[in-house]
């Protein structure tokens, strides 16, 4: 995996906040779904006054290109994942766009309408959502980013930023914690140190005071 890092990240949004793709992308960046996952959403699947998205089904094409939608894998693969704010403020942009593009259409924007569609409404290819994010990877001047590393960049930040990894991994519906944990532990030992700096500071323990102690 190859991760964005928090600056990586930021520059990669700036430079594809113009393109169709960026609600797209900015939910996988900012909840750690699966492309399956987030291209099977409908509107009635996420709610942005309250702020979470319920992840029930999956999205696939098959060999002769049709669509199927699948119930996912795992109980826990079955999820309700919170948003944070800004996202819920992307989403909704989004959304008053779609609702002006199917007006134009003479079509509503009803429950049921995939969050990310077709003009018309049908479902996105998934080998061109990973061909585009490939493309904007390699213009923003990233290397070796693939899509399904936006799971592991989400992972990864929240891991940093100190958020319990149970909690982590419920956002990414892995069957078990020990499986969140095996997959970042690269991530883990720059934590402890961090995590006993913390302690020392959290207490008011200073080396000076320590010195002091002991001298």
């Amino acid at each position: 995996m190859q991760a964005f890092d928090q600056d990586g990240l930021n520059e990669f949004l700036e430079t594809i906040r113009e393109t169709e793709y960026y609600p797209l992308f900015y939910t996988l960046l900012f909840t750690g779904l699966r492309r399956s996952e987030a291209l099977a959403l409908r509107w009635r699947d996420v709610d942005l006054l309250l702020g979470y998205i319920s992840v029930n089904r999956t999205l696939h094409q098959l060999k002769d290109k049709s669509f199927v939608f699948r119930q996912p894998k795992t109980e826990k693969s079955r999820r309700t994942v919170a948003l944070p704010p800004s996202l819920s403020i992307v989403l909704r942009q989004h959304q008053e766009r779609q609702q002006t593009q199917r007006a134009l259409l003479a079509a509503d924007l009803s429950d049921d309408a995939l969050i990310f569609a077709q003009l018309d409404g049908s479902p996105l290819l998934p080998h061109s959502i990973t061909n585009a994010w490939r493309r904007l990877v390699k213009q923003a001047g990233f290397q070796g980013v693939r899509l399904h590393d936006a799971r592991h960049t989400h992972a990864t930040l929240m891991l940093k930023q100190g958020v319990n990894a149970k909690i982590i991994s419920e956002r990414l519906g892995h069957s078990s914690v020990v499986i969140t944990l095996d997959t970042y532990s690269h991530v883990l030992p720059g934590l402890q140190e961090a995590a006993a700096r913390g302690f020392d500071e959290g207490l008011g323990r200073t080396n000076q005071d320590v010195i002091s102690s002991t001298g």
